[in-house]
């Protein structure tokens, strides 16, 4: 293999993860343990090839397909196209041994609340507008706090610190939440109430956490009372802050139910989770045709067949 090949397809590695047939599913973070000379050997006897199809940004995407696609036909492998969502849910069941759980899915891209029924997993309730970890992200940028290692991380941290609660718009419409009108307002509001000192940052990070917070776990509930669940599991990369699952516990443990979480090894988004859901899938006769491996940024979460559970 030409040596830029290669390191497309190593600089890939996180979002291209090979499941082997004859081994348990892949472990999280695998990396590359052998030098690029034996890279062909390696993938002649490693199958299928997992990929993420969406939903995502568009060049990561394509990026990864098409080194996909080259390996699968270099190689003669099989090819499998795996909602990164889907991804979330299948890896946080792996990890965690949650049977049936309804599923709250919060990340910087999407927030939906999950479960799974014929052979779908059914969209309950989800943003109508931005997702929960966007919202965070573009509040760190007002108060010009750090993204390292990530805004949501530092403004958990603040969070901690914050001694008063700023009321903020509440937006929860059915089974649906809103994201956008709380961002405006706390936008506007936050350099003002700062510069007469009204509050402090840690205030506002601590305030907003708390608001969309309480909006997650009221609509997780909700769908969790209708589909009478005693488990509830949370995925996604805002899916690692401890404040959300200890309201998240709090809520299921007044219901006599079971909370189901990970940390950052599992929540924030990882090679291992496209292997896992493609391992399911390759379990169950799926396979992907060259034809129809095109990345769909878009992609739902229930236009999945999940023929992999009963």
């Amino acid at each position: 293999m030409e040596e830029h090949t290669w390191s497309l397809a190593r600089n890939s590695w996180n979002s291209l993860l090979f499941s082997a047939t004859t081994t348990a599913p892949p472990t999280p973070h695998t990396s590359l343990p052998f030098p690029s000379s034996v890279f062909p050997h390696v993938c002649r006897i490693l199958t299928p090839i997992s990929i993420p199809l969406g939903p995502g940004m568009g060049a990561p995407l394509v990026s990864v397909a098409v080194v996909a696609r080259t390996v699968a036909q270099l190689w003669n492998k099989p090819l499998l196209g795996v909602n990164h969502c889907i991804g979330h849910i299948e890896m946080g069941r792996l990890i965690t041994g949650a049977t049936s759980p309804t599923v709250l899915y919060v990340s910087g891209g999407n927030t939906q609340v999950i479960a799974y029924s014929e052979h779908r997993y059914r969209i309950f309730g989800e943003t109508i507008d931005i997702a929960v970890g966007n919202c965070l992200d573009r509040f760190a940028r007002v108060l010009k706090i750090s993204n390292d290692p990530s805004p949501g991380y530092n403004i958990e941290q603040m969070a901690k610190r914050g001694k008063k609660l700023v009321e903020l718009p509440y937006t929860v419409k059915g089974m649906d939440v809103s994201f956008s009108g709380i961002l405006s307002f706390i936008e506007d509001a936050a350099q003002r109430m700062l510069a007469t000192g009204e509050c402090t940052p840690e205030d506002l990070c601590f305030s907003l956490q708390e608001t969309v917070f309480a909006m997650l776990v009221e609509i997780t509930e909700r769908a969790m009372a209708h589909c009478g669940s005693q488990e509830a599991l949370i995925v996604g990369g805002v899916g690692c802050n401890l404040r959300l699952q200890e309201m998240m516990e709090t809520m299921c443990q007044e219901r006599g139910a079971r909370l189901f979480a990970t940390d950052e090894r599992f929540c924030i988004d990882n090679g291992a989770m496209i292997a896992q859901a493609g391992w399911e899938m390759f379990q169950a006769g799926h396979r992907t045709p060259l034809s129809d491996s095109g990345i769909t940024q878009r992609y739902r979460t229930d236009e999945v067949e999940v023929t992999w559970r009963d």
